[in-house]
């Protein structure tokens, strides 16, 4: 257990740094990988204001990936017949794949922590990794109003 908070930030920057390392040969950054990932997964229909808001972001940040992404031809940007102004996100054939290929990268790392730590340790992980992410964004959020 940490001792101390430097100890704490330590021990989270290793942790992230391990969990990274086997992905650092993706051809976009994590952030956008991210965004690639709720646009291949998601339902429903996003459009920049919902991307931002769900990963708890401004709008500007999202549109600096979308630029990116656009560019990269892994999106293209569909206008809303009600409002052309606004438009949502459409993943293109290359964004799909590139998801698939790495979707099994992050889904190893689940199983191997889960096999490693067992099923009750895992689930206690998921659990304050949920609880930590919440109050994060709570103070994200807070600073951006």
């Amino acid at each position: 257990m940490a001792g101390t908070k430097i100890d704490a930030a330590e021990t989270v920057s290793l942790f992230c740094r391990l969990n990274l390392n086997g992905k650092k040969e993706l051809p976009v950054r994590s952030s956008e990988m991210g965004l690639l990932i709720l646009l291949v997964t998601s339902k429903e229909k996003i459009t920049p204001k919902a991307a931002a808001d769900f990963f708890g972001v401004s709008k500007p940040m999202i549109a600096s990936m979308v630029k990116s992404l656009t560019l990269g031809g892994y999106i293209r940007k569909e206008a809303i017949e009600q409002d052309k102004r606004k438009y949502i996100l459409i993943p293109e054939a290359k964004a799909v794949s590139l998801v698939e290929a790495t979707r099994s990268e992050y889904v190893h790392t689940m199983t191997l922590l889960e096999n490693g730590m067992g099923k009750q340790e895992f689930s206690e992980l998921m659990r304050l990794l949920e609880k930590a992410n919440a109050v994060l964004q709570l103070e994200r959020k807070g600073n951006n109003e």
